[in-house]
């Protein structure tokens, strides 16, 4: 039997513009290959019962008195049912004959020959790896097609792939899992999240896998490609953006010839994480402030404000690498102006008698944590980045402390998780990355005088009538409102609310740090930067009417017993 996965025959391409069609019906064969496979069996079985069934019928009995009876077809029927199927039941129609009973016996031994072929027959179809393929897809077809919710097809379930299921599990996400690795896919199942994730084996360059896995499934959100093999990741790009085009795709990519491919395709993102970090350190060597400014972004909110690198300077950089990274890095050091030495770690430690900043970017972590300590210890002053493959020997890198450590899963991840759950935050840190530090250092004064040192949360704030219906009524009757006004606190409209809008989005057209003068109007997206606190009571504000009147004109009305309750509440929180 083919490849159960190996589908698509002749199956159309969808036209862009028209809604996704709804995903077809979950594949029936498994029934198929069962009823093939049980076919000689069951005709067996089948024939045998007519025989016997026949046969008694057509042999006489008698009666009480000794007169010759014949059975019915109905009674030779239901006495064969009950007697063929090891029953039992015992009830006689009438007193059998010698032939009868040899009949009778017959008929029981070749029923019990029948019954124990057609049951060895089916134990070996439950343990073939066809059938069992068959069951999964349909299993798998039948989950995905259930989803109501939004979801999240993650094709590759390796470090990063798990990471990011658990990520997007914390947050309520839902995901369905494709990978090549059936050990993988059965660590899916044992990886406690909290929802059911279904997941398959199967070749991400069939398209027909993407297909099953709800690319077409009105629910699917976006489509990351995270297998360790950038063609394959190139095939989901390619494969997503045909199917459904318009559905967001991010896919990672070490290879930079094969991320220009990619880019053909328009996917929402490309994340080659060598050439991530490689800009990042220059950053932090040209532009201490913007790094600085990412960094605290980057973190988790209530994270502190990192230190300024300061410790960066010019001079002579050494690249201890084994792989693509050490090219990477290399080349984007050497952009910068930097005089940078590209050294094998199978060649012994390296010079580094006048180095400023060592990289070790060896495939193995005991490696990179050795040439780490070596270079400490004959030069304290060098800057130290320690490359760490294996998220379980993160607990050594941290107790090292080198300067910097690059992690590629992580930063996948987290690089995955902000274009999934929040696309337009992570356009405003693709924005900071094009300013200068002049930029830089504004934007970051003004968060800290306004959000304080820790990362703050972040919201987006819709202009219509679920997220802000208060502001839809006021904008609706003429009146105008600035963002300025719904940055204020609802309690005294002349201080602030503690929080600064980063993006106003309205329609194409996207306004970085938008200032306070700018008008709200329907249908716009503003992301907000804050605390807790300052967030809660904005989505309070949005919501009230007599609140948003005070902002906008500071006219004060008599609020409700339970408006005071809600905002003294917010407030204690």
């Amino acid at each position: 039997m083919p490849n159960l996965l190996l589908l698509l025959t002749g199956r159309k391409r969808p036209q862009p513009g028209p809604p996704p069609r709804p995903l077809e019906a979950p594949s029936t064969d498994a029934v198929f290959l069962m009823l093939r496979r049980m076919r000689a069996p069951l005709v067996l079985l089948i024939v045998l019962f007519a025989v016997a069934v026949a046969g008694l019928a057509l042999i006489p009995g008698q009666d009480a008195e000794g007169d010759p009876v014949r059975m019915t077809l109905f009674d030779a029927f239901y006495f064969m049912s009950y007697t063929a199927t090891t029953i039992g039941f015992g009830e006689l129609p009438h007193e059998f004959t010698t032939p009868q009973r040899m009949w009778v016996t017959a008929s029981i031994y070749s029923s019990v020959i029948g019954w124990a072929y057609s049951i060895g027959v089916l134990f070996s179809l439950i343990q073939d790896s066809g059938f069992q393929e068959a069951l999964a897809v349909g299993r798998f077809r039948r989950k995905v097609r259930r989803l109501k919710e939004p979801f999240v097809v993650v094709a590759g379930y390796g470090r990063a792939g798990r990471q990011l299921c658990h990520r997007l599990d914390m947050l309520g996400r839902h995901t369905v899992v494709v990978d090549s690795s059936r050990t993988r896919i059965d660590r899916l199942a044992a990886d406690q999240l909290a929802t059911d994730v279904p997941g398959l084996e199967g070749d991400v360059h069939n398209p027909t896998l993407l297909e099953m896995a709800g690319v077409l499934h009105p629910a699917c959100e976006a489509v990351v490609a995270l297998t360790s093999d950038d063609e394959a990741n190139l095939a989901v790009v390619i494969t997503s953006r045909l199917l459904r085009p318009g559905l967001p795709v991010i896919a990672r990519c070490d290879d930079r010839a094969i991320t220009e491919r990619m880019r053909d395709f328009e996917p929402r993102a490309v994340i080659n994480p060598f050439d991530l970090y490689g800009n990042r350190l220059v950053l932090a060597l040209r532009q201490p402030t913007t790094e600085q400014l990412l960094k605290w972004l980057m973190s988790p909110p209530g994270s502190p404000l990192p230190e300024r690198e300061d410790t960066l300077t010019d001079g002579r950089w050494v690249v201890c690498a084994d792989d693509e990274f050490g090219a990477e890095i290399a080349e984007d050091l050497r952009a910068a102006g930097l005089d940078v030495s590209l050294v094998d770690p199978a060649d012994g430690n390296p010079d580094v008698t006048d180095v400023v900043g060592l990289v070790a970017g060896a495939a193995a972590d005991t490696t990179n944590l050795a040439l780490a300590a070596h270079t400490r210890d004959f030069n304290p002053m060098v800057h130290l980045v320690v490359r760490q493959h294996h998220h379980s020997n993160a607990p050594l890198v941290d107790a090292f402390e080198p300067d910097s450590v690059f992690s590629p899963n992580d930063l996948v991840v987290s690089e995955s998780l902000g274009w999934v759950v929040t696309p337009l935050f992570r356009s405003f840190l693709d924005h900071i990355r094009g300013q200068d530090d002049e930029w830089a250092s504004a934007a970051l004064g003004r968060l800290l005088a306004n959000c304080g040192e820790a990362t703050p949360h972040g919201s987006l704030v819709k202009v219509d009538g679920v997220v802000s219906p208060a502001v839809l009524r006021w904008i609706g009757q003429g009146r105008r409102l600035t963002i300025g006004d719904l940055m204020r606190d609802p309690e005294d409209r002349d201080t602030g609310l503690g929080a600064v809008p980063v993006l106003l989005v309205r329609g194409a057209h996207r306004t970085f740090m938008p200032e306070s003068s700018e008008s709200v109007e329907s249908g716009d997206r503003l992301v907000v930067l804050g605390s807790e606190t300052a967030l809660a009571l904005l989505t309070l504000t949005l919501h009230d009417d007599r609140t948003l009147k005070y902002l906008a004109t500071g006219v004060d009305e008599p609020s409700s017993w339970l408006w005071r309750r809600l905002t003294a509440r917010r407030r204690g929180r």
